[in-house]
């Protein structure tokens, strides 16, 4: 069995850790009709054919969460799972207008999720608040100014939902606010959308991180650029798989990545749903693809370059990489 290396988690949706049995939970502990009879009807439906209808199920599973304790106990299941998973830094994403547009006070969400990250300092942590695309670059200013209290919680700004007739650059101004608020950006690209979508939100949005980016292979000038200017690509196996962006594990594109200088790292996206937590997903990666414990590392070196870390900090978790010998017996 492989002992997954120290690893950053850098993208994994809090949303998307939810458990069947977790929402069937909070259905009843909030008096709401339950979305299934049992958490097994409820994963069986976790089928997808694209990312539409994976996020079709999953904003239907989140009226769920309607108090505190509800988003205390989502991110403190996380974080729990993560430090099991050898996840030594997690910065994760929430989507809070999917909250809000389902009545919740966004003071809930933060303080819920911001109480349980101060309850593991074993893990450190940072936040992401995302931008839904779907809802439209005004809707996304709009709840920019409704996070602008909470700024001093916030690591950063995100971007996610479906790329399909939503381009990133339509949300510069919002990211540019950000900027100049002090806060990192990331954003979702070259997963559902191809590679104008990864330049776009380079060039317009100014993010530091590319989250999924697996389509930058379809152009050869960006991943020159890619690799020349090191630019972090949170990639996420499981997910690629269940939502058909690769046909299977075994055609997975990371080798090639790696291959080609690219500075890819291994994350979970949406692990309640996709199959796995990170280190499911290197197990996954370790046993159907030409991976050794040298990519391993070298995947988990990355991801501690690519987080959002003071120098000192950065090292001394690269460090624990460096000192890394699990076992390699699933690698080949």
């Amino acid at each position: 069995m492989l002992v997954t290396p120290p690893t950053a988690e850098l993208h994994v949706h809090l949303e998307g850790t939810l458990e069947p049995a977790t929402i069937l939970d909070a259905a009843r502990r909030n008096g709401l009709p339950t979305p299934a009879a049992s958490a097994e009807e409820l994963a069986a439906r976790y089928e997808f054919t694209d990312l539409q209808s994976f996020l079709d199920i999953y904003y239907a599973n989140l009226v769920v969460m309607r108090t505190a304790e509800d988003f205390y106990a989502m991110t403190d299941a996380y974080l729990r799972r993560a430090r099991a998973a050898n996840v030594r830094r997690a910065e994760m994403f929430l989507d809070p207008q999917t909250h809000t547009l389902n009545g919740i006070d966004l003071a809930v969400v933060i303080e819920g999720i911001t109480a349980a990250m101060a309850d593991h300092p074993e893990v450190s942590t940072g936040l992401i608040a995302c931008f839904l695309r779907h809802l439209g670059p005004d809707a996304a200013l709009a709840a920019y100014e409704e996070l602008v209290p909470y700024r001093d919680r916030l690591l950063g700004v995100g971007l996610d939902s479906t790329e399909a007739g939503h381009p990133n650059r339509d949300y510069a101004p919002v990211f540019a606010r950000a900027a100049a608020d002090g806060l990192h950006r990331v954003a979702h690209a070259g997963e559902e959308g191809g590679p104008d979508n990864v330049i776009d939100s380079l060039d317009l949005l100014g993010v530091e991180r590319i989250d999924h980016g697996v389509r930058c292979l379809e152009d050869p000038a960006l991943v020159t650029r890619l690799a020349a200017d090191r630019i972090p690509l949170t990639v996420c196996p499981q997910s690629n798989v269940r939502l058909k962006v690769v046909g299977d594990m075994s055609s997975h594109p990371l080798p090639a990545m790696l291959d080609l200088g690219l500075a890819v790292s291994v994350h979970s996206d949406d692990p309640a749903y996709f199959g796995g937590y990170v280190d499911d997903n290197y197990r996954a990666i370790a046993t159907d693809l030409p991976l050794t414990p040298s990519h391993l590392r070298t995947l988990a070196a990355n991801s501690f370059e690519a987080a959002f870390l003071t120098p000192a900090e950065r090292a001394a978790f690269r460090t624990e990489v460096d000192a890394w010998t699990g076992s390699a017996t699933s690698t080949r």
